[in-house]
C-alpha cells in the first residue's frame, strides 16, 4: 500500500512555486494555491497548531509542548528555482509522476520533499495524540532560493516572543551513497556550518567607441584580465575541524590504502588538504574559499567597443576567513586600481554549532535508528541556506534533510532529473516522527 505522504508530495510538486530575486517577477497564484493545498492535505495540523504568517507567503507553525524550555525548530522551504525550458528532463517537472520507485519533479529534494517528511510526521503524532516534551516550531520559508527575507522574519518573530531554540533543523546534508572516493558505507552528513555567501561585481569604465580603432587594455580586456589574475591566485587551503572529524568518522569504513589517512586526519593536515584539491572541484571547495565568475557583461554590438565591461563574482567564503578579508585579497590580486569592487552581498561563514554535546547526540542516535547502514558525521555545508539567520538566536544549527541521495540526485538539485525514491520519502517521514518522539524532557 501506497504511503500518504507520497501523494501529498506530488500535490505540491505540481504547484510551480517559482522565486524571483525581482518581487515584480513572482507570480503569487502558485503560492497561494500551494498553501490552500498544504491545509487540504494536512488538516489536523492547521487545525491543532498556532499559525503565524510571514512575509508574503511563509508559514511559522508552533506545536506547544509539555514545556517550552527547550524549544525546537524544524525548518523547509516552499519556493522552488526555475526550470530551464531547454534542460532534458526525462519526465516533466512539474508533473510529480512515479517512475522507477521514484517521484519526478523540481522541488522533490529541495525543499518540498523535506516539507512534506515534517508535514506528515507531526500530522501522524498529532492523530495518534502524541504531545512533544518541547514546544515544536515549524517555519516554512517562501523565498530561501533567493535569499529572501521570510528567514529572517520568522527569527525577528521568535525573538519577539522571546524564543531560544535549543536546536534548529534545516536541510542540506543528507544521506549520501558516493559521497567520498573509496569509502562504501553512506554518510550521513548534518551540516554544522555553512560557508558564507558573497556576491562582488568588477566593473571598468572608459570611453568605448568605434570598434576599427580599439586603444589597448580597454574596459574588456582590463575586466578580463582582472578575472584571469583572481582565477589563478586562490585563497589559502587549509581542513577545518569538521571536516577533520568527518574523516575520522568514515575511516573504518574506507578502503584500505585511505584508512590511515582518513583516521590520522588531524595530524595529516596538510597532506589531506593537498590530496582534496588534487581530486577535483568538488573536494577542493571543501578546503578553502571559493571564487566563481558567473556573470560577464560588455558592449552590446559586435562593432562597438565597450564603455563599461562587468563580471559578477560569486564567493563561498571558508569557515575561519572573513568577508574583510576575502575582499583584501581580491583587490590584492587584481591590482588595478581602474577596477571597481561593488559589493552586491556579503555575509559571513555561520558559527560552527556543537558536534559533542545532547542535540547532536540525538540527531545522530535518530539517522542510526532509521538508517543503520549510514555514518553520521558532521560537514561544512558548501550552500547556503535559511539555517543562517536563526544562529542570531541558536547556538545548535544543523542542516540536514533524512533522505537516501544517490550522487546523481545530488548533482540534480537546481539542475534537471530532480527526483526522491517513495522509500526514500517514507524514511524521511519515519525519521522526523522518530526525532520529535525522542525530544527529551
Amino acid at each position: 500500500m501506497t504511503h500518504r505522504a507520497v501523494g501529498k508530495l506530488q500535490a505540491l510538486v505540481r504547484i510551480p512555486t517559482v522565486s524571483d530575486r525581482d518581487p515584480a517577477l513572482i507570480d503569487p497564484e502558485p503560492f497561494d494555491a500551494l498553501l490552500v493545498e498544504l491545509a487540504r492535505q494536512f488538516p489536523v495540523l492547521h487545525e491543532r497548531l498556532e499559525l503565524t504568517r510571514v512575509d508574503t507567503h511563509g508559514l511559522l507553525f508552533r506545536w506547544p509542548g509539555r514545556s517550552d524550555a527547550r524549544p525546537v525548530v524544524l525548518m523547509a522551504h516552499l519556493d522552488v528555482v526555475p526550470v530551464e525550458e531547454a534542460a532534458p528532463w526525462q519526465h516533466p517537472p512539474f508533473g510529480a509522476e512515479i517512475h522507477d520507485g521514484a517521484i519526478w519533479g523540481r522541488g522533490t529534494l529541495d525543499d518540498k520533499g523535506a516539507v512534506v517528511g515534517i508535514c506528515e510526521a507531526v500530522e501522524t503524532l498529532l492523530e495518534r495524540g502524541v504531545v512533544p516534551a518541547q514546544d515544536v516550531w515549524l517555519s516554512f520559508g517562501c523565498n530561501e532560493e533567493v535569499s529572501g527575507t521570510s528567514a529572517q522574519l520568522a527569527v525577528a518573530e521568535l525573538e519577539r516572543r522571546g524564543v531560544r531554540p535549543w536546536f534548529v533543523v534545516d536541510e542540506g546534508g543528507a544521506i549520501a551513497a558516493e559521497a567520498f572516493p573509496g569509502v562504501g558505507a553512506p554518510i550521513g552528513v548534518v551540516g554544522v556550518t555553512e560557508k558564507g555567501v558573497t556576491s562582488i561585481e568588477l566593473r571598468v569604465e572608459g570611453r568605448g567607441g568605434h570598434a576599427s580603432t580599439p586603444a589597448r587594455m580597454g574596459p574588456t580586456a582590463r575586466i578580463a584580465r582582472a578575472i584571469t589574475r583572481l582565477d589563478r591566485a586562490p585563497m589559502v587551503a587549509s581542513v577545518p575541524d569538521p571536516t577533520v572529524e568527518l574523516f575520522r568518522r568514515m575511516a573504518p569504513h574506507a578502503s584500505l590504502a585511505l584508512r590511515p589517512l582518513l583516521a590520522n586526519a588531524a595530524r595529516l593536515r596538510p597532506v589531506l588538504t593537498r590530496a582534496l584539491i588534487a581530486a577535483g572541484p568538488e573536494p577542493a571547495a571543501m578546503t578553502r574559499t571559493t571564487f566563481a565568475i558567473t556573470t560577464l557583461s560588455g558592449s552590446p554590438a559586435l562593432n562597438v567597443i565597450a564603455s563599461t565591461a562587468k563580471a559578477g563574482v560569486n564567493i563561498r567564503i571558508m569557515v575561519g576567513d572573513t568577508v574583510a578579508g576575502v575582499l583584501e585579497h581580491v583587490r590584492r590580486t587584481i591590482d588595478d586600481d581602474q577596477v571597481q569592487v561593488d559589493i552586491v552581498e556579503r555575509n559571513e561563514p555561520s558559527p560552527v554549532s556543537p558536534y559533542d554535546d545532547e542535540a547532536f547526540a540525538l540527531i545522530e542516535d535518530t539517522i542510526t535508528e532509521v538508517f543503520p547502514d549510514a555514518v553520521p558525521a558532521p560537514y561544512v555545508m558548501m550552500a547556503a541556506t535559511d539555517a543562517r539567520f536563526f544562529t542570531a538566536i541558536c547556538q545548535r544549527v544543523y542542516r540536514f534533510a533524512p533522505f537516501r541521495m544517490t550522487k546523481a540526485q545530488r548533482e540534480s538539485i537546481h539542475s534537471y532529473d530532480e527526483h526522491l525514491g517513495v522509500d526514500a520519502l517514507v524514511d524521511g517521514v519515519r525519521w522526523y516522527e522518530r526525532l520529535i518522539e525522542r525530544i527529551p524532557g
